[in-house]
């Protein structure tokens, strides 16, 4: 499985995910808490797709995202050896923070989808920044109108 890069039409992003025993309960079902790590990865492999590895911008720009909110809506189980796609699509870009539309989906089928909000913090002193030129304005380029 290996992610795509973000569609020039929508900005839209996808990225692969197999669920392990360890992300499941007893019953096999995955655990609520592990979809925040799947949408995580995929918001780090949606960055990096960009050429903005997490590492590079906390290093070069000191520059860190990190949520602030999220609001997440469970609509089917995954389950044990599922393969699925978890979706990144950023609805909304400001000087400081970005608003983020996810989605986890099987086999086309909606399990679960989120907003995230995201804040931009300085890495050393971890206190609210504005995001960088040239970041920003790509960032700004790559903003879709939510559904």
């Amino acid at each position: 499985m290996t992610a795509s890069a973000p569609d020039s039409d929508q900005h839209a992003f996808s990225h692969p995910v197999r669920v392990y025993w360890e992300d499941t309960d007893a019953g096999g079902v995955v655990y609520h808490a592990q979809y925040v790590a799947f949408l995580e990865r995929a918001r780090t492999e949606w960055m990096r797709a960009l050429g903005h590895g997490q590492e590079a911008l906390r290093t070069r720009h000191d520059l860190v995202f990190v949520v602030r909110a999220m609001r997440m809506d469970f609509r089917r189980p995954a389950r044990l050896d599922d393969a699925l796609q978890v979706s990144v699509a950023l609805t909304e870009c400001r000087r400081a923070s970005l608003v983020l539309a996810q989605s986890i989906l099987r086999d086309g089928e909606l399990l679960l989808d989120a907003e995230v909000r995201v804040a931009a913090l300085g890495a050393g002193g971890f206190r609210p920044r504005g995001i960088p030129e040239p970041l920003y304005s790509e960032l700004k380029s790559r903003q879709v109108r939510p559904d």
